[in-house]
């Protein structure tokens, strides 16, 4: 694996001030991990980005050169985790862990899938399970990505962790039962003509929904029959205000 040189300066001052100086200077703020202490940084956010954006770069060996550090200025590091803005797509904070050339690490490498699977020449749907596996091994053995050829891969068969050949030092701490891509057979005219009857007509007639009940005071107030005849005509008539007694 490639080494990559840095240069990254100590932060004395932390803080959301801070950080957001930082950026607009082009920096990102980070924070190096390592032998249970932390260490406030700062990067410069364009090579960052470029280490990112390589196959390998989640787990790219960083040689450091910290600017401003009292001891030990040179340190070996990887990428821990890393924050992006979600409307801008910008670096906003990055986590590096220090490593030492001799003892092993444990990191995500993804899975590169080649060839073409001979249930795939044959109609069938090639569905992809698994994108990257866990490993463990010494910082400087670590693959950018571990090949899979699915060339002999037939319908109705699937490929597992179990059948990928490991690199020398490498060994896949993933579960070797775990389906890295499965071949489906294909669907046939019978079975789509199934599928399409089965499925519900759009605007179909449904029933008619349930009416909603109203309050019993309220049905009973209007379950009354309206007054009839000389009843409807006597309470319709104005009645006249009784004469005061003397």
């Amino acid at each position: 694996m490639e080494k990559i040189s840095l240069t990254a300066q100590v932060r004395e001052k932390a803080g959301k001030g801070v950080a957001r100086e930082l950026r607009r200077n082009n920096q990102i703020p980070a924070v190096l991990y390592g032998h249970g202490a932390s260490l406030p940084i700062a990067l410069g956010s364009k090579e960052v980005t470029r280490i990112l954006k390589t196959e390998g770069g989640r787990h790219a060996l960083i040689n450091l050169t910290l600017e401003g550090a009292k001891e030990k200025k040179e340190r070996m590091a990887m990428i821990k985790d890393y924050q992006a803005d979600p409307i801008r797509g910008g670096l906003v904070h990055l986590d590096l862990q220090e490593v030492a050339m001799d003892e092993k690490v444990r990191v995500p490498v993804a899975l590169h899938i080649t060839g073409t699977s001979m249930g795939v020449k044959e109609g069938g749907i090639l569905q992809h399970s698994l994108r990257e596996v866990e490993v463990e091994c010494l910082p400087g053995q670590i693959p950018d990505s571990i090949t899979v050829d699915i060339t002999q891969v037939n319908v109705n068969e699937s490929l597992h962790v179990s059948n990928i050949q490991a690199p020398e030092g490498v060994k896949i701490l993933t579960d070797p039962e775990a389906v890295i891509v499965t071949i489906q057979p294909p669907i046939s005219d019978a079975k789509l003509e199934e599928m399409l009857s089965a499925a519900p007509v759009v605007g179909a007639e449904e029933g008619e929904p349930e009416l909603v009940k109203k309050p019993k005071a309220e049905a009973a107030a209007e379950g009354k029959e309206a007054p009839k005849g000389k009843e409807a005509a006597k309470e319709a008539a104005p009645k006249k205000e009784s004469a005061p007694k003397k």
